[in-house]
């Protein structure tokens, strides 16, 4: 079995975490099974290719040309599988793994020749590659609404949180910011429109509490950001932090606050029910799939329902107890194994 290693020449995103820790479940579940992870010759590693697996070096070029040339030629009695929204256009015998279908259900937030070539090569894998899958029934669903039903449908394979486990807590970003013994609610620092930062800070201007913070982790100096830090003294900044990092964020925060608009799947609130992070998120989009009853919905387009949730968490010791056991028993429902052993029946039954 021969996979698309592109992802390993760039700096790991949500897409790249799937395929880190999936191929890592595979070759615990089969260690027998004869996989390669190939990518561009001239590439350099970023990322850390899981134990178990050989790596290839072949082909000329590097991203979409090295994808749409060289590797659509590789191997083509090979099934080959692409685990990250992208795989050659015209190869048959293939899985391409299709997150989510946010290029076509929200255009506006991508730039004309992006989502130009993203809505023409998701149209021609749909129509062509074998096995198409996605990582939760609403994406599942939303591929079907935008790319037009397959007489093989579009399979799903859910994903994990329990990575977030592997390292133990780093308390020095805990230090670093002086958090400890502080009131704080956790948020990703993200530039992204559809991760909703600016709502966020609007809502901690509802919240009558002076001494309480907001924590954004991840992400970088952006404008959305900047203009928050202006309006919210309260808002904190870690700008880059470690799965150590965020999970001892996690085990600290009040609770995790998550107003996206578009979801393929939602990794992060799942993170934090694996720490026991009590957690408010979006109604819509896969996170109502993803969190069932083990959190609180609020409306992304009105910071007055984020305000009302974090208040009802924050106001009460026994619903941050009861939102924490509820995510920890919801985070059981999904682990790698599990993704691992959907993804390994999908493949046998239509590879063999």
């Amino acid at each position: 079995m021969l996979i698309n290693g592109r992802f390993l020449t760039r700096s790991a995103t949500g897409v790249d975490r799937f395929a880190q820790e999936l191929l890592r479940s595979l070759a615990l579940l089969d260690p027998g099974r004869a996989v390669r992870v190939v990518v561009p010759a001239s590439a350099e590693l970023v990322g850390q290719l899981p134990r178990g697996l050989s790596l290839q070096r072949a082909g000329a070029g590097m991203g979409q040309r090295w994808e749409q040339a060289s590797l659509a030629r590789m191997a083509p009695d090979e099934p080959l599988i692409n685990l990250c929204n992208t795989g050659p256009m015209f190869r048959e015998k293939q899985l391409v793994v299709v997150h989510d279908a946010a290029t076509l259900a929200n255009p506006q937030n991508y730039g004309w020749a992006f989502r130009s070539w993203y809505r023409l090569m998701l149209g021609a894998i749909a129509r062509r590659t074998r096995v198409l899958t996605s990582v939760s029934s609403f994406s599942a669903n939303e591929l079907t609404r935008f790319l037009g039903a397959r007489a093989r449908g579009v399979e799903v394979v859910s994903e994990g949180g329990e990575h977030i486990l592997r390292e133990p807590a780093d308390l020095s970003v805990i230090d670093k910011f002086k958090l400890s013994g502080r009131r704080f609610v956790l948020a990703l620092g993200s530039s992204s429109p559809n991760k909703n930062l600016a709502a966020i800070v609007k809502a901690m201007h509802l919240l009558e509490d002076p001494d309480l913070l907001l924590v954004a982790a991840g992400g970088g100096n952006n404008r959305i950001f900047a203009e928050a830090r202006v309006s919210d003294p309260r808002l904190i900044s870690t700008g880059y932090v470690t799965d150590a990092q965020i999970r001892a964020l996690f085990e600290h925060a009040s609770c995790f606050v998550f107003p996206s608009f578009y979801e393929g799947f939602g990794l992060p609130p799942l993170e934090a029910m694996n720490c026991g992070c009590p957690v408010v998120v979006s109604d819509r989009a896969s996170l109502p799939e993803v969190c069932g009853t083990a959190a609180l919905y609020c409306d992304p387009t009105d910071p007055a329902t984020i305000a009302a949730q974090l208040r009802k968490v924050l106001g009460s010791d026994a619903a941050r107890e009861e939102l924490r056991a509820a995510g920890r028993e919801r985070a059981t429902h999904f682990s790698w194994d599990r993704a691992a052993r959907q993804f390994n029946d999908i493949v046998q039954a239509n590879f063999r």
